[in-house]
């Protein structure tokens, strides 16, 4: 069961927490289900050059708080706070477009909150970030999954690591996959705290999805 689903949907309310919290009626959850994956999608576009490890979206009525962990803060939050004005007033205007094709009259109140991730060279996300790009810069993938497979390694937090790659690699005709695996990975284990994410890889021969999985010793006090 644990090599065929995502390791943090296993581990929902037993290890890890929920990025979105909030709870609505039966006949308004789609609405809101659509601001989420609209949000999502805006932060990711906006500001992915940021090394975004985590969005947490909380609701309470009509006000978001809208909670980004990122590598580098400082492309979000910009000189003297602009960026994250233009963001608010970025999200606020989609969503107020989206609520008028639903037939909502409520105005949305966004807040930001921005926090930094020290420790970038262990987050899963921003390591499958950090390979696409290198594959759209056409670096030779095993070299490219052998350095990022070193570099985490190297980090004393981490038991294990893995990571998988998908598509036409180096070009190829035919679609492939390929792995690279150091460590232990205890996939099943509940308590066992593995870090997932995904990415992708838009090269000139077609899209590469990336998976990675990093294993960061047992959770014992939840």
């Amino acid at each position: 069961m644990g090599q065929k689903i995502r390791p943090n949907s296993l581990r929902l309310g037993v290890t890890q927490d929920w990025n979105a919290c909030w709870m609505t009626k039966k006949n308004n959850f789609s609405n809101l289900l659509e601001e989420d994956v609209l949000i999502r999608k805006i932060i990711d576009s906006k500001i992915k050059n940021a090394g975004i490890d985590k969005v947490r979206i909380e609701r309470i009525g009509n006000n978001y708080q809208i909670s980004i962990r990122a590598a580098r803060p400082g492309l979000i939050i910009g000189r003297g706070g602009k960026g994250v004005e233009e963001l608010i007033d970025l999200l606020k205007t989609k969503i107020q477009k989206l609520r008028a094709e639903q037939h909502v009259k409520e105005m949305p109140n966004v807040s930001l909150n921005i926090e930094e991730l020290k420790r970038g060279e262990v987050s899963s996300a921003i390591v499958g970030q950090n390979i696409a790009l290198d594959l759209e810069k056409r670096m030779p993938f095993r070299r490219t999954l052998k350095k990022y497979v070193e570099q985490v390694a190297q980090n004393r937090e981490v038991k294990g690591i893995k990571i998988k790659v998908s598509g036409r690699l180096d070009g190829n005709e035919i679609s492939r996959r390929e792995q690279l695996t150091r460590g232990k990975l205890p996939l099943q284990t509940l308590r066992a705290n593995i870090d997932y994410g995904e990415a992708t890889a838009f090269c000139t021969y077609g899209a590469i999805g990336i998976k990675v999985w990093i294993y960061k010793g047992e959770i014992f006090d939840k």
